[in-house]
């Protein structure tokens, strides 16, 4: 797992942050002053910073100027300032990306993968029982044949594989899949691509091992294992 530095002075914003963070797999170390932040950076190794601009002790561009200096790593400010003035100087202090409160939880998600893939620290390529998807270069294989996919079908797969073995629900692939469409996605029609992606990647599509559906809640990876299912029997074919 990814490890998330979260500088973040408010209480309740960090624990909203801390549950957003860990629901999409990622492992967060929460600091609240910038004189724990500083500590921390000694005794830690993280792959990001999520950087508050207004401290109780200090300042955010104080802790960024540390962090670039200790570990250099993604920072992205979070803030309720939106000034240009307070942006230009985050960009110049070292800071990779500037987000103002309130922000869109799916629109920080996203620009903290867009750090990582940026500095390297994020993987480019999945594996899960045969298939293999190599997201710099869009190509797809499995048992080392390449598969053809449409785009819709593309960005299903990897909203599936961004989700690693959690469960993802269905109108979670629903609002992902309409935001990527530019048009409305029904839930009839998400049933239909997921059909077409398991005739297209799994061995025995009426068996899946790869995209597995969990009973009324959504799917998960399954990565091809010889488990098959979830805790519970909840994995059936649909």
């Amino acid at each position: 797992m990814k490890q998330i530095f979260l500088v973040e002075d408010d209480k309740e914003i960090a624990r909203n942050l801390i549950r957003l963070l860990s629901a999409e797999e990622f492992t967060v170390t929460h600091a609240s002053t910038q004189k724990d932040a500083v500590l921390m950076l000694d005794n830690s190794r993280f792959d990001l910073a999520l950087v508050d601009l207004s401290l109780p002790d200090g300042s955010g561009y104080a802790v960024c100027t540390e962090i670039k200096q200790i570990q250099d790593i993604p920072v992205i400010f979070l803030t309720a300032s939106g000034d240009e003035a307070s942006v230009v100087t985050g960009l110049n202090m070292g800071a990779d990306d500037y987000i103002t409160k309130p922000f869109r939880p799916r629109e920080l998600v996203a620009r903290i993968k867009a750090a990582l893939r940026k500095s390297g620290q994020a993987s480019s390529v999945f594996k899960a029982g045969g298939l293999v998807v190599d997201t710099g270069s869009g190509i797809v294989t499995k048992d080392g044949r390449e598969v053809f996919l449409s785009a819709l079908e593309y960005r299903l797969l990897l909203i599936l594989l961004g989700s690693s073995r959690s469960i993802i629900t269905r109108d979670r692939c629903l609002r992902e899949l309409w935001d990527a469409a530019g048009e409305f996605v029904n839930d009839n029609t998400l049933t239909v691509y997921i059909k077409r992606l398991r005739d297209k990647i799994e061995d025995d599509p009426a068996n899946p091992k790869i995209i597995l559906t969990v009973r009324g809640m959504g799917y998960r990876i399954g990565f091809g294992d010889s488990e098959g299912n979830v805790s519970g029997g909840n994995h059936v074919s649909e």
